[in-house]
């Protein structure tokens, strides 16, 4: 039998007064002062996640840390909110919560639209941009002809660079784009550039069709093809898009083997555009895939992770390779019910491999740059489930994040979370121990007739068998991010309610110990956005 826990309404209440009461003014006056070109108060706009100010936006690209901060390009239409003549828009942010919109980085030309790509820091400005010692920053991005599309040519798309001098303020495109022309292969796209070391080369991964392949560059302006992957591997459902290539450590070995992320853009298991990975070895010139050819390795187990790349040039001493993706899904992106923009990006997410019963798998964790949200928290002690009551949390907004672990799952029929508002429109997560699956049901979320298929169940296999259960849940006004046994299982949702939810409640039954149960209050990164020096 499965019961519900609900919150009862008091001392949380009392904690979210009496901080109202110190910060002694209205939310709006504040952010009326500190925020330049409106509130972002919009019903269903995030309040920690990244969007545009106003208008379309879709993959992240060119993302680069260089002089203390970390560059977002993005894929952006300044004219409308759905999608059209692809520019860069910019944005950067010392800590990946907080971040400073900058004028649009590169603009559509006689070439094309700007499509995705990526950026490096050409330390060693093999490039030859640099003058005087500096620096360059280099993008590497997609052309797009839509004239050679209608005409039906298939060397539509190409690959050009520029480069900026300024930390990435200004950009110029190199006089001689494009650096690697078509041979009439169509979807020719998506170049993700690093500089491997062991071979002293530029390396471009660039989705082809359904395949990937491999270029090399003394100076990023000359490539040449040095391999192809993919042709039987993985998932071929949809087109492939937006790769990735880097190295992690497989904790608790020493080994360290190579990931590759490839995106698709339709045909995924629980619907629409998703992502998929490889585990294998990669010498500069070829890619090994170490896993069974026909296994499909997904990155996220929801329907709102797509085309999520990682950040280049991120300091040794740091260690972390950073991932970031666009929160939708091609099959509604554009139909979504918010104005006056549309789309946001995942939270920033550090990547690691586990060893597992299964093989090496992706974990994806929270950043810990996003700690400085927390506002309030409140701690609970270990109990039984028959025991524990969630205090009250009644506000106008929905900002939460929930770290929880629960131990006596594996007799149960499910356990997880219901988030809900007061006229009933709630999303749920949930473990079900029988089927070793965890789902999330978005089928009573709230608004859902822009799109036939938004609403449903989505589910994700677990990767490990536990009667233990860790869970990690970030919850914006519009979006559900949840990383289960740290990070193993990670399944991202966006909902549209008509109220923000302010309920949260725990579902289990006899014999579920709460071992630990933590939760946050979080605060809406609106004015507080620093100025660029």
């Amino acid at each position: 039998m499965v019961s519900v826990y609900e919150w009862n309404h008091t001392r949380f209440l009392y904690l979210v007064t009496l901080l109202l009461l110190v910060m002694g003014c209205d939310r709006h006056d504040t952010l009326k002062q500190e925020v330049v070109g409106g509130l972002h108060d919009e019903l269903h706009r995030p309040q920690f996640h990244f969007s545009p100010d106003s208008m379309w936006m879709n993959d992240p690209n060119g993302m680069v840390f260089f002089n203390h901060e970390y560059h977002l390009f993005y894929q952006y239409y300044p004219d409308s909110t759905v999608w059209g003549p692809m520019h860069w828009g910019h944005a950067v942010s010392t800590d990946m919560v907080h971040w400073q919109h900058l004028p649009i980085a590169l603009f559509p030309d006689s070439l094309g639209y700007i499509f995705s790509g990526s950026a490096v820091v050409d330390w060693k400005n093999t490039s030859g941009f640099g003058k005087d010692g500096e620096v360059p920053l280099v993008a590497i991005f997609t052309y797009h002809d839509p004239k050679g599309e209608k005409a039906g040519k298939n060397d539509y798309q190409t690959q050009g660079i520029a480069y900026s001098l300024d930390n990435g303020s200004t950009w110029k495109k190199y006089d001689n784009n494009p650096v690697l022309g078509n041979p009439g292969k169509k979807d020719f796209r998506d170049p993700k550039v690093f500089w491997h070391e062991e071979s002293s080369s530029w390396v471009m991964i660039l989705a082809v069709g359904q395949h990937i392949e491999f270029y090399r560059s003394p100076n990023l302006k000359d490539w040449t093809l040095a391999s192809a992957f993919g042709y039987r591997e993985g998932s071929h459902a949809g087109v492939w898009e937006c790769p990735d290539l880097f190295r992690l450590q497989a904790r608790p070995s020493n080994a360290s083997p190579w990931v590759m992320i490839v995106n698709l853009g339709s045909g995924t298991a629980n619907g629409g555009s998703g992502t998929q990975y490889f585990v294998g070895e990669f010498d500069g010139y070829t890619f090994i895939n170490n896993n069974d050819p026909s296994e499909i390795l997904w990155l996220d187990d929801g329907r709102d992770n797509y085309a999520g790349v990682t950040w280049s040039d991120i300091p040794k001493k740091d260690g972390r390779r950073i991932f970031l993706g666009w929160m939708s899904n091609w099959a509604y992106a554009q139909k979504v019910p918010t104005s006056p923009w549309r789309s946001a990006m995942t939270i920033p997410r550090s990547l690691s491999l586990a060893i597992t019963g299964l093989g090496l798998r992706l974990r994806q964790q929270p950043v810990r740059e996003l700690n400085s949200l927390v506002k309030d928290s409140i701690t609970f002690a270990s109990q039984s489930f028959d025991q524990f009551t969630l205090p009250s949390l009644k506000r106008n907004d929905s900002l939460f994040r929930i770290k929880a672990k629960l131990t006596g799952v594996t007799g149960l029929d499910s356990v997880g979370l219901r988030f809900s508002n007061d006229v009933n429109e709630h999303i749920t997560f949930l473990f079900i121990p029988g089927k070793n699956r965890f789902i999330m049901d978005r089928r009573h979320s709230g608004k859902d007739d822009f799109e036939p298929g938004f609403a449903g169940i989505h589910r994700g296999d677990r990767k490990i068998r536990s009667d233990t259960l860790d869970i990690d849940i970030f919850l914006d006004v519009a979006s559900i991010e949840v990383f289960a046994d740290h990070g193993l299982t990670v399944m991202t949702d966006i909902f549209f309610p008509s109220r923000h939810y302010d309920k949260i409640n725990l579902i289990g039954g006899e014999g579920l110990q709460v071992l630990d149960f933590k939760l946050y209050s979080l605060t809406s990164i609106y004015g507080k956005e620093a100025i660029r020096e």
